[in-house]
């Protein structure tokens, strides 16, 4: 199975804070990507002021899968992804190839300001 062990891991508990979907994270590239989805996510539909129910009815994709995307509590497959992103009008993969790395040449996704100061 892709991700072996690390997918017995919620991608939350990948974070290195509690600040989900805004938190530092450990360097697992896939856990990365299930908190930009995350993230993605729930701010398009803070934009667009959809509830998770009419998403769901939407994208044809059920709420509590898009509940547990938007608490790292699931890793978001693609026909959900691809779904949401038709329904949403938006992307919600993040183009993490292009993410920058750390000294150490790890990639990281970039974290937006706004989030973290408005994250409790």
């Amino acid at each position: 199975m892709p991700g072996g062990a690390r997918r017995h891991k919620k991608p939350f508990e990948y974070a290195l804070d509690t600040n989900w979907p805004y938190a530092v994270m450990e360097a697992f590239r896939a856990a990365q990507i299930g908190q930009a989805v995350a993230r993605a996510l729930a701010e398009a539909m803070k934009e667009q002021q959809v509830s998770a129910n009419a998403l769901a009815a939407e994208a044809e994709v059920n709420r509590q899968v898009i509940a547990n995307i938007l608490a790292g509590t699931t890793w978001p497959d693609m026909l959900t992804v691809g779904c949401l992103e038709v329904a949403l009008g938006v992307m919600l993969w993040p183009q993490h190839l292009e993410w920058p790395t750390d000294e150490n040449g790890v990639a990281q996704q970039p974290i937006p300001p706004q989030g973290r100061q408005g994250a409790e």
